[in-house]
């Protein structure tokens, strides 16, 4: 266990950020699970409603730092392609 003053402040810095990263994260994947199984039940409205809510979300994780900013617009474009794949004629 760190003795220093700082090094005891990081440490309960790092523990209130994993925390809260791993809250968001959790959360994130909520997001594309409903997207996923909007899809997947073929509802258009209802998995563009969910694509909504998630592309924010995941900008804001990127844009923290919670995730890697290229894997949030690899994860949105990714959602946004099999929601659109929905309305166009295969």
């Amino acid at each position: 266990m760190a003795t220093h003053a700082s090094a005891l402040k990081r440490a309960r810095q790092s523990e209130k950020r994993r925390l809260r990263n791993a809250s968001v994260k959790s959360a994130l994947k909520t997001h594309a699970k409903k997207v996923l199984q909007a899809v997947e039940s073929k509802n258009a409205e209802e998995a563009r409603k969910a694509l909504a809510g998630a592309i924010p979300a995941f900008q804001k994780a990127g844009g923290k730092n919670v995730i890697h900013k290229k894997t949030a617009a690899r994860k949105i474009s990714d959602l946004t392609r099999k929601v659109n794949s929905l309305s166009s004629p295969s």
